[in-house]
């Protein structure tokens, strides 16, 4: 996965990964799990199964 963000976001990004001792990419998974557990999604599925 390639993501492009403003510089701003991406100091934003490595500033809180930093704080909590993750790298970025560490970062994004946890923020990404942790939406997908707000959604009710767990790691795997995804949103097209819920909706059958």
């Amino acid at each position: 996965m390639t993501l492009r963000v403003e510089p701003k976001l991406k100091a934003a990004a490595e500033a809180a990964a930093e704080r909590e001792h993750r790298g970025i990419t560490s970062l994004i998974e946890v923020l990404i799990l942790n939406h997908c557990r707000s959604l009710g999604l767990t790691a795997g599925q995804n949103g097209k199964e819920q909706h059958q």
